[in-house]
């Protein structure tokens, strides 16, 4: 039986497929939405601003904050409350480290596209490294 679900979240619209997704189809469990701060890019921007900031912790609330809103306001649709937690550092390994703590992973197959192809391709990356790598099932969601 799945009791606690871990749903990894960016800005795009598959992530909220995703939870849309956990919260159908555990429907009992407890779902938490975990968004990791610090993503990869080419010149690693966004995780170089984070590091230069002096309150890391406040910074990475106030990033993952519109990530959590959104999450919240899909949960409410369900009428289910969900759990939020913030990673730092690259999404594969905080995803994975994260995952002993769970008994699935429901995430979106690809994520955010703003970025432009490169990031396409990572994001792709990170939700097969991290199907490839979890000690615990992973649905993906297209």
């Amino acid at each position: 039986m799945v009791s606690r679900v871990l749903v990894p979240m960016d800005g795009s619209e598959i992530a909220g497929q995703a939870l849309r997704y956990a919260l159908e189809v555990h429907s009992d469990a407890e779902i938490t939405v975990y968004h990791v701060v610090g993503t990869p890019s080419m010149m690693m921007g966004s995780a170089v601003g984070l590091a230069l900031e002096e309150d890391l912790e406040a910074t990475a609330e106030e990033r993952a904050e519109p990530i959590f809103d959104r999450a919240r306001d899909i949960a409410a649709e369900y009428t289910t409350e969900i759990e939020t937690d913030i990673g730092l550092g690259h999404p594969t390994r905080a995803i994975v480290n994260r995952a002993e703590n769970y008994d699935a992973i429901v995430m979106g197959a690809h994520g955010e596209h703003s970025e432009g192809i490169i990031r396409s391709f990572l994001v792709g990356n990170i939700a097969k490294t991290v199907f490839e790598r979890s000690p615990i099932p992973v649905t993906t969601v297209r």
